[in-house]
């Protein structure tokens, strides 16, 4: 499909309005990024159909010169895990060979899917090619990413296979550029990578309400909203007390699977310990994962209901490095509204002063079973801090779904310190190479390095020595962690004190004009030492023109330079030949014999080193220009395209500007070709 400019306009002629306007926002399940299809790595996708929408513009790097206008067009979103290291390979094959899709593939790990439209920093690979038929990252992909292209271009519709890391949760985006398609599978074998959850599916917990009438069932992963009967079917209770009439998965009305469901019952459970087991349905399977593999028929998981009283605080999640958020567990759900939020429900107390700005929940449905307090600024000094409930400016501490009021507590957390990778070096300074000396000081409990050299093999020690040419750009980068917070810097490092004669010069000089050397040595020097064929020296940086003994013929001397770093006893040296003209009068020859002889066998005017737009011309004596030439050393050689020219008299014309006298010279004359 054609996206250069060309069609750019022909497709804004063609819809006239605007996206926001003219186009059909993406509502359905899987063609937003909240909503993506989850990816089982051995699932094939059949698309049969795709609805036609449009929300929003992309940005593809590295095609932003291309003048093309890139978006989800017609999308299809897919989300998936990495669960073991190793590349990535898929396959998109449209059912009609002539339709072109397009693809880009994100990595959104802890971040909110939607920053696919706004955050540059987390595409990964895509391909926007115009090129019809198969696309997707394979073996036969040649870059990262391939902008958008005209079908007769023929671009490379796969790209390069995708590296994924471990633990790094992705999304990819399938688009269609035209509403006219047939839909499309897409198969996700090929690469190394494991995307496939290899656990299988279980209960995880059970958790009865405070009435005992529900029973809140948390599974071990997601699974299919499809896979789940209206009553609950799946599910059998011991001793039975009560029957299971209804099952409600819990977010399911946006998304394809849920980990969470609620099971309604007949009657309320009274104080006691219950199991809860697990039998094929009314649909002759137990709950699926995304893999279709099913919870184990006859699994059985204990419970105790007992009747409402106040809870604990069950936990703190990990703080990490420098906190700005706590987040807090409680073993049931706790009542939004009554959580302040001004974070007066909390105090922190610890090393350094800690200031709580805010606190809420995760809500759904008005209850949450976590409380996210929110700091002033980052904990980022090491140490034991406690975390107080209290009862807060609304007079009460937060209260739990059974309407109890939680008592008063204190949990401990631990901080790390926050690390700095800045790091020191020296230089000891060599002739052609320099050792440079890296060391960090391994502050703040840092226990973890890593140095890369230009690229080169990472060092994992706290010092680092590297070997580089004395003259050279160098690109360090330090990776620092102490298990906890980590910091990384990157510099430059210019070197240049390789010791390296050089000088410029002309190669031909008139008799009269003395020698203007100019010195291009680059390094650290100190002395100087300049000889003029054993006849001048000097010990100047920047010597005084020289001006050669004139013999009234041409002559050739040798000038020469050394360079030396007294300190690091460093030198080098180079030299040049200057040739030096008999004389400067600029003449044409009144004759010439090209016979190979190597006298005399080119016309050209001599010794016009100082004619500056030189033009010179030569006629037959039929008026035909046979050489034209504007470089003084240029020279006619007898021949016309290779063909000698007979012998006898031939015209020249010469004008040029003097570049000592700056006038105008005009002159014209004959000259003789013998053979």
């Amino acid at each position: 499909m054609p996206r250069n400019l060309l069609s750019r306009i022909i497709l804004l002629l063609f819809f006239i309005l605007p996206v926001t306007a003219g186009a059909q926002q993406c509502t359905e399940l899987g063609q937003t990024p909240t909503t993506a299809f989850p990816v089982c790595g051995t699932t094939t996708f059949h698309q049969e159909t795709v609805p036609i929408c449009s929300s929003a513009s992309l940005f593809v790097p590295g095609c932003e010169s291309s003048g093309s206008n890139y978006e989800n067009k017609n999308p299809y979103w897919y989300k998936f895990t990495c669960f073991t290291a190793g590349t990535l390979g898929f396959e998109i094959t449209p059912t009609d060979v002539s339709d072109d899709y397009d693809w880009q593939l994100y990595d959104i790990s802890g971040l909110d899917p939607d920053e696919v439209f706004t955050n540059r920093n987390i595409i990964i690979s895509g391909n926007w090619a115009g090129t019809t038929g198969k696309t997707g990252a394979g073996t036969r992909g040649t870059n990262n990413m391939e902008c958008a292209s005209d079908p007769r271009d023929n671009v490379n519709p796969f790209s390069k296979l995708i590296n994924l890391v471990q633990g790094h949760n992705y999304i990819l985006l399938v688009s269609h550029f035209t509403d006219s398609q047939s839909g499309y599978s897409l198969d996700f074998s090929g690469g190394t990578a494991v995307i496939t959850d290899p656990a299988d599916p279980h209960i995880f917990s059970v958790k009865p309400d405070c009435d005992g009438i529900q029973l809140r069932v948390k599974l071990n992963k997601k699974m299919k909203c499809s896979s789940l009967t209206a009553t609950g079917s799946e599910f059998t209770l011991s001793p039975s007390a009560a029957n299971i009439i209804a099952a409600q998965p819990l977010n399911c009305n946006g998304s394809f699977d849920f980990d969470s469901v609620l099971l309604t019952l007949s009657a309320p459970l009274n104080a006691g310990i219950y199991s809860l087991l697990t039998d094929n349905g009314s649909d002759g399977t137990t709950i699926l994962d995304n893999c279709s593999r099913s919870i184990p028929q006859g699994e059985t998981i204990n419970f105790e209901y007992i009747n409402p009283r106040p809870i604990y605080a069950d936990s703190l999640a990990a703080v990490g490095c420098a906190p700005t958020r706590l987040y807090l567990y409680f073993p049931k759900r706790i009542n939004c509204a009554t959580i302040s939020a001004d974070g007066s429900d909390f105090r922190i107390t610890g090393p350094a002063p800690v200031t709580v700005v805010s606190a809420g929940g995760i809500c759904t449905n008005g209850f949450s079973d976590i409380i996210v307090i929110t700091l002033a600024a980052p904990i980022s000094d090491r140490g034991t801090y406690f975390l107080e409930l209290k009862a807060g400016s609304d007079g009460s501490a937060v209260i739990d779904e059974c309407g109890l009021e939680t008592p008063l507590d204190t949990l401990s957390f631990v901080c790390a310190d926050t690390v700095s990778a800045a790091f020191n070096y020296t230089m000891v300074a060599g002739c052609r190479e320099n050792t440079l000396n890296f060391i960090h000081n391994g502050a703040h409990q840092v226990n973890n390095w890593n140095w890369i050299l230009n690229n080169g093999t990472p060092i994992n020690t706290q010092t680092h020595q590297a070997i580089v040419p004395a003259t050279s750009i160098n690109n360090i980068s330090l990776v620092v962690s102490n298990g906890t917070c980590s910091d990384s810097l990157s510099t430059v490092i210019t070197i240049d004190n390789e010791v390296i004669a050089a000088f410029e010069m002309p190669s031909i000089i008139c008799p009269e004009d003395g020698l203007q050397v100019v010195n291009k040595s680059t390094g650290l020097i100190d002395v100087w030492n300049w000889e003029f064929e054993r006849m001048f020296y000097s010990t100047l940086k920047d010597p005084n023109p020289v001006l050669f003994p004139t013999t009234n013929r041409d002559a050739a001397y040798t000038v020469k330079l050394k360079a030396t770093n007294t300190t690091l006893g460093c030198t080098d040296s180079i030299r040049k030949t200057i040739r030096v003209l008999a004389n400067c009068f600029i003449a044409v020859p009144t004759g010439f014999t090209p016979n190979k002889d190597g006298i005399n066998d080119y016309l050209y005017p001599n010794n016009a080193i100082k004619a500056e737009n030189l033009e010179f011309r030569v006629f037959n004596r039929w008026g035909q220009l046979v050489f034209h030439s504007r470089e003084w050393t240029a020279k006619w050689d007898g021949t016309i395209n290779g063909i000698p020219q007979g012998s006898g008299v031939y015209v020249w014309f010469l004008q040029y500007t003097h570049r000592d006298t700056r006038q105008l010279v005009t002159q014209k004359g004959t000259t003789t070709l013998i053979r």
